[in-house]
């Protein structure tokens, strides 16, 4: 029975929202009863909803036994559980855990919440959910109840929106793994991933040194938290200051395609031995990220030409761009764009010869 309305919920209707209350299920008209309240609500204070990922999206952790002797430095360098809001790095001794937040985590937390009214949507489990919020919402201003786990969701190894009490026309998402919301992708802002520990590269197998084995971190201004809080105010100000529809019926989804095509918008791209030979260019990752974007990608090279992007400096293309003045950078550079929706400096992704070339 929904504790709500009073209606028998049956198994085939209807969401449980144990996170809320534990045990509570809500029937599908109670569902949109209470989305459709919510909005009005929030939309009179000017604000959107925003569910962020926790791990490798706000913070990394990492089990203390996976610290390699590289990284035994950070025991002594832990702050104090007693007044988490000073600190960044956490030692979770009942939890055999190390957690460390995100460079200007706190900053993006407290100009976020005055655009949005956010949730944690973790693929953890509910107790590492709730200790993850403490760190990072020690005075519960930012999410109240709403710490959303994996023993909430409806799926297994998904996430869906339909555990969120917010409309998905103004909802924006945050996370490093896509693939997580299938359902969802038109909402989703993908995030570079943080691995600040060396057992986080090693899980995505990267066969490289850590931010902490590095002794080096993320940089509070340009980093990745920094760059998507501009991403947000920009959207926020659209959705609510540049569009002329009712406010009810505007969608953040179009909001987030149209800021999107600004970004390569005057950029004309072409790529050179990036695919596979005889592979359907416009089926490839790096042609399917550039589109969205804003730029225009060919596979031929013309005078309207602005990069060419190979990881070859010696292929014919490359050379014509050098040629032609053109920029030529590596396919590190388009993932880039597409993390910070934002340029980033072509010469900071030069490409290189092939030896035997």
């Amino acid at each position: 029975m929904c504790i709500l309305c009073g209606q028998r919920v049956d198994d085939e209707s209807g969401v449980t929202f144990g996170y809320i209350h534990k045990g509570l299920r809500l029937g599908n008209d109670e569902i949109v009863r209470l989305r459709s309240t919510d909005m009005k609500n929030l939309l009179r204070h000017k604000k959107l909803y925003l569910v962020l990922d926790l791990d490798h999206t706000l913070l990394n952790s990492t089990q203390l036994n996976h610290l390699t002797s590289e990284e035994e430095y950070l025991k002594a360098q832990s702050d104090l559980l007693q007044d988490v809001s000073k600190g960044s790095l956490f030692m979770l001794e009942f939890m055999h855990m190390m957690t460390k937040l995100r460079p200007s985590v706190r900053t993006f937390l407290k100009e976020a919440s005055e655009m949005f009214e956010m949730y944690i949507y973790t693929m953890g489990d509910r107790p590492y959910a709730l200790e993850m919020a403490k760190l990072l919402d020690p005075e519960k201003e930012y999410f109240s109840g709403r710490v959303i786990s994996r023993d909430d969701g409806t799926q297994k190894h998904q996430k869906g929106l339909d555990v969120v009490l917010g409309q998905e026309s103004a909802v924006v998402i945050l996370d490093d793994t896509e693939n997580a919301w299938t359902k969802h992708k038109d909402n989703l802002i993908l995030m570079e991933r943080y691995h600040f520990f060396a057992s986080s590269c090693h899980q995505f197998g990267f066969n490289c040194k850590s931010l902490s084995q590095l002794k080096s971190n993320e940089s509070e201004t340009e980093g990745a938290l920094a760059s998507v809080l501009k991403v947000l105010q920009q959207v926020h100000h659209i959705f609510f200051d540049e569009l002329d529809s009712d406010l009810a019926s505007r969608d953040v989804r179009q909001v987030l395609k149209t800021v999107r095509k600004e970004v390569l918008k005057d950029c004309k791209i072409v790529f050179s031995r990036v695919f596979p030979t005889k592979f359907q260019a416009e089926n490839h990752l790096l042609w399917k990220m550039a589109e969205p974007l804003g730029a225009t990608c060919s596979t031929e090279t013309d005078s309207s030409v602005t990069h060419v992007i190979s990881t070859d400096a010696g292929t014919e293309k490359s050379r014509w761009a050098v040629k032609e003045d053109k920029f030529l950078v590596h396919p590190r550079w388009i993932e880039a764009v597409n993390f910070f929706w934002q340029k980033p400096s072509e010469e900071n992704f030069p490409v290189s010869q092939t030896k035997n070339q």
